[in-house]
């Protein structure tokens, strides 16, 4: 017989099991809301990005660099290419211990400090996702050693790579220029898609004037990949279009005949084809290896060239700026006569000194005897710089400012290279803007023999050589004469219009005789040449000398002499070719510029057809 306890416990228990029951199947129908939820949450609400998700997990999107053109002389020599070469390449983001990861690597492959500072110097420049080169140009051997570790190393990869090659680094090192690693402040301009897979840029000369046509276009492939990230197919490609093949109008052979010529001087010699504005030669002496930036230069390399005195890294060609000296002499002649300031017969007595009227002051003439009786044909032929300080005092500065700008002085010639300098021409307007001082008198005699504030780079002077030839006709200088083998037209600058015509012939022929005359300044370059050469010297000071003073060359330490300076074309008759050499601190532009200019003429006249 049960008792009321036991059933009173029995009841107790009932309602426990079925509180329980009610309790377990509202917890699971919760649940199962949930699921139900999440279910229409993830089918519903996000099914197109977690199906984007699942696609690329299985489909691949790589981006492909184009190959960069080629760069050729005007003969079809190559000047810079692409070559085949393996590097070691780290993506960080994929690597928890780059430093633990870098030294393991170092026990398997030979890389140097050098190379670790390069890569720490680009991986600070790119995205944590994007590979950074640790090595490059590694051998067979190499490749073949860190493939068989390659499941050691998450994150790190071995990429075949083109890269760029000069074939004459020195000689073209500031005419080609050189490509390097995208930099922040690239990377802010530049076409992110378009260079998506590209690690270099043109940094200077034709390689960053004309990166737009030399670059090309990326390309992609869309590819079918296992779980483990093997391409087992090809959905889409679209191959990279190549960069343009550029020809120059520059001939190596000529180029390497003015850089030798130069031998131990720091200087600029330019060449122009008078008959197309064709630059055929632009040196600019020291140059430098320009294949030691396109794997990534290291810091010590790099602080050598941009520390040493003789600026191997600034290109003098378009951004050194000079005084002319006394090859300004001629074009102040044709202003003259333009002016009729002087008649060509109108002689000047030179005793070595020139003095303005009521001043005791000598502005000295180069001779220190002078010139005796000189018209202008005698004092462009021996430089008479006392013929010369009278015509500026009778032409005042803003005249001869006005005409001399006719020929390019202090303004940039439209080169098709980037970063070409003004020079300067000056004028009463410009010192009181400039400088908020007047104009002395004094200051027009010094302009008028191309000293004082006078500044030119050597292209400039070669430009107005050419307009001198051509008798006020020219073209814009070029460098690039075809873009994938279509010829790019001569462009015709503005024409020098003389009020007597005559005027040329009278200034041509006297420059004529500097070369081929008896008492011409660059006499000594006459000697065995079957045309002529019409030519200028000019020695341009470094420093002042003060009254009581004498120049003595023998004296004056190296990077304190004089400048030296030639200005030329040939044949005088039929003008093919303009010439402008500089010497720094050469001494006398006769002796040392001239010979110079002679070995050009000698192979673009007579040599090339």
């Amino acid at each position: 017989m049960k008792t009321s306890f036991d059933l009173k416990s029995s009841l107790q228990e009932n309602q426990l099991f079925l509180s329980r029951s009610v309790a377990l199947v509202v917890f699971a129908l919760i649940l199962f809301s949930l699921l139900i939820i999440r279910l229409t949450y993830l089918q519903i609400e996000t099914h197109e990005k977690y199906a984007d998700l699942a696609q690329n997990n299985r489909v691949k999107l790589s981006v492909i660099e184009p190959v960069r053109g080629l760069i050729l002389d005007r003969n079809d020599r190559v000047l810079a290419e692409n070559m085949p070469s393996y590097s070691l390449e780290l993506i960080p983001e994929q690597i928890k211990d780059l430093e633990a990861t870098i030294k393991r690597l170092s026990a398997l492959l030979p890389i140097s400090s050098n190379e670790i500072a390069v890569f720490e110097k680009l991986r600070k420049q790119q995205k944590r996702f994007v590979s950074v080169p640790l090595r490059n140009r590694l051998n067979e051997t190499e490749v073949a050693i860190f493939a068989s570790h390659r499941h050691q190393f998450p994150g790190v990869e071995i990429q075949a790579r083109p890269l760029r090659h000069y074939a004459f680094p020195e000689l073209t090192a500031h005419v080609v220029g050189y490509v390097g690693a995208i930099n922040e402040a690239e990377l802010k301009t530049i076409d992110p898609i378009n260079y998506r897979a590209s690690r270099v840029i043109g940094k200077t000369g034709i390689e960053k004037s004309y990166e737009h046509e030399l670059h090309g276009s990326v390309g992609y492939r869309q590819t079918e990949n296992t779980a483990q990230g093997r391409a087992i197919k090809t959905l889409q490609h679209a191959p990279p279009i190549s960069g343009s093949q550029l020809n120059l109008h520059i001939d190596i052979d000529l180029q390497k005949i003015a850089y030798d010529a130069l031998g131990d001087y720091t200087g600029t010699v330019t060449a122009i084809d008078t008959r197309t504005g064709a630059i055929v030669a632009l040196v600019s002496k020291p140059g430098f290896n320009s294949n030691l930036f396109t794997q990534g230069i290291d810091q010590q390399s790099y602080s050598a060239l941009q520390n040493s005195t003789k600026r191997p890294l600034f290109n003098r060609t378009t951004r050194g700026q000079y005084p002319p000296g006394s090859t300004f002499k001629p074009f102040l002649g044709l202003a003259g006569l333009n002016y009729k300031t002087i008649r060509p017969n109108q002689s000047v007595f030179c005793p070595g000194f020139y003095q303005l009227p009521n001043q005791t002051h000598k502005y000295r003439d180069w001779k220190k005897t002078g010139h005796g009786m000189s018209n202008l044909h005698d004092a462009i032929v021996q430089s008479c710089d006392v013929y010369f300080y009278q015509l500026a005092h009778d032409l005042k500065i803003d005249r001869m400012h006005q005409f001399l700008s006719q020929f390019g002085f202090g303004q940039k010639t439209g080169v098709d290279l980037i970063g070409e300098k003004n020079g300067l021409l000056p004028s009463r307007e410009w010192k009181k803007k400039h400088r908020n001082q007047s104009w002395y008198p004094g200051e027009t005699l010094i302009a008028g023999i191309g000293q004082g504030f006078n500044l030119t780079t050597p292209l400039q002077l070669t430009q107005a050589t050419v307009l001198l030839a051509n008798k006020g006709i020219a073209y814009t200088p070029s460098l690039v004469a075809k873009i994938d083998g279509i010829a790019k037209q001569a462009k015709r600058s503005e024409n020098v219009i003389l009020n007597n015509e005559a005027h040329w012939d009278l200034v041509i022929n006297a420059m004529n005789d500097v070369v081929h005359g008896a008492r011409g300044t660059a006499r000594v370059i006459k000697d065995g040449i079957d045309f002529n050469i019409a030519g200028k010297t000019g020695t341009a000071q470094v420093f002042s000398i003060k009254q009581d003073e004498e120049y003595d060359e023998k004296n004056v330490t190296e990077h304190l002499k004089d400048h030296a300076l030639f200005i030329a074309f040939a044949p005088v008759k039929n003008p093919q070719l303009a010439v402008a050499v500089i010497v720094e601190n050469g001494g006398h532009g006769g002796s040392v510029a001239a010979p110079i200019a002679r070995l050009l003429f000698d192979h673009y006249v007579q040599v090339q057809p």
